[in-house]
């Protein structure tokens, strides 16, 4: 992974919202799938900042804020988007963020419906909480590869505008053999 020695390396947050992996009851495999998603996919240098909480609000928020103020320009979440009572990460999400994206849960839906009927009962979202893109996954990680291969040819540029006017912002680049990110012409 290498990056124009402008561009910082990214710090990306992972935040797995789970009750039984929180307390060790579980082994999370959310995490690490979105993890191993992004090795495969960003060619540009990134760090991860890695978390795991249980289905509670304040949690989750908290959690969010933290890794928007360790400088991560992107946080993707799994877990707590269904629509059971402690599903509650779409909340977190939207408590924490100044503008809403609901085009990133409007085509994970879509796309999940390809492979089951329950996905209209999903409540993934993304949004813009300070400079970072918020993005809510499903759990399972093969509903994750699906829903990152459908939204992450926007996230590049997500990042980019989330930073417009920054002085060092950071530059996620993508393998194009693997998927091709979209950025205007002279972004």
């Amino acid at each position: 992974m290498t990056s124009p020695s402008h561009h910082p390396a990214a710090r990306i947050g992972i935040l797995t919202v789970s009750d039984r992996a929180s307390r060790g009851e579980y082994v999370d495999e959310g995490g690490p799938a979105i993890r191993d998603y992004l090795t495969e996919v960003l060619t540009s240098s990134w760090e991860p900042r890695e978390q795991i909480v249980p289905d509670e609000l304040e949690a989750i928020t908290t959690a969010l804020r933290s890794m928007v103020e360790d400088g991560c320009c992107l946080v993707v979440t799994t877990g707590g988007t269904g629509p059971a009572p402690r599903d509650v990460t779409p909340e977190a999400t939207e408590q924490v963020c100044s503008k809403l994206l609901p085009g990133f849960g409007e085509l994970m839906r879509q796309v999940s419906l390809q492979y089951v009927p329950t996905a209209i009962l999903s409540r993934q979202t993304a949004g813009i909480c300070g400079r970072a893109l918020v993005v809510n996954l499903p759990g399972r990680p093969k509903s994750i590869r699906e829903c990152l291969d459908a939204v992450f040819p926007a996230i590049p540029y997500g990042v980019d505008l989330a930073h417009t006017g920054h002085p060092s912002p950071p530059r996620l680049e993508t393998d194009p053999q693997r998927l091709a990110s979209f950025r205007p012409k002279g972004a």
